[in-house]
């Protein structure tokens, strides 16, 4: 199923709704489900509509069974890859993929390939204010450790693979 629209529904942890966005569905590979988003998508947040519209072409990458995603912008936005640390993605239909986010956001740079982790602080705060388990606190920083190398390190789909998929998002039109 290619070029068909999908629903990402981002939760938090307590289930309220966090980020919510279209993007179309590209295909998928051995690393999993590919989405793309031509610029001017629109991102809601919460009950607000229209929060962000994106300046620059993206896909996302939805591994099987991983605990992040990963997004992937076109030049010449600051940050080349942005991946959430987030619960393992679940299709509950063709057309819809949710996740919970867990704070943690691994990016890498595009002028100097440098990899930082973000929102440390927000993941420390909600562990506590959402009672993370032990396991989930676990499994999220092994995630962040993991990204870390392999975006430093351009492990594939990190180095260049997500490249094909990006110039794929040229040809969507949004009505």
């Amino acid at each position: 199923m290619v070029d068909t629209e999908v629903r990402v529904v981002v939760r938090k942890h307590d289930g309220s709704l966090h980020w919510h966005y279209s993007m179309t569905r590209l295909g998928e590979d051995e690393f999993g489900v590919w989405l793309g988003a031509p610029v001017g998508t629109a991102y809601d947040k919460g009950e607000r509509r229209g929060v962000f519209s994106a300046e620059q072409a993206r896909v996302m990458l939805f591994p099987r069974d991983a605990w992040w995603t990963a997004e992937f912008q076109a030049a010449p936005a600051r940050l080349d890859a942005y991946c959430d640390v987030a619960t393992p993605s679940t299709w509950s239909t063709a057309s819809e993929v949710t996740m919970i986010d867990l704070d943690l956001d691994v990016c890498r740079i595009r002028e100097d390939m440098s990899v930082f982790v973000d929102d440390e602080d927000e993941f420390a705060d909600h562990r506590v204010r959402y009672g993370y388990p032990a396991d989930v606190v676990e499994r999220a920083e092994a995630a962040a450790a993991w990204l870390t190398t392999a975006l430093r390190d351009g492990v594939e789909p990190f180095g260049s693979h997500y490249r094909s998929w990006l110039d794929r998002v040229a040809a969507i039109t949004r009505p």
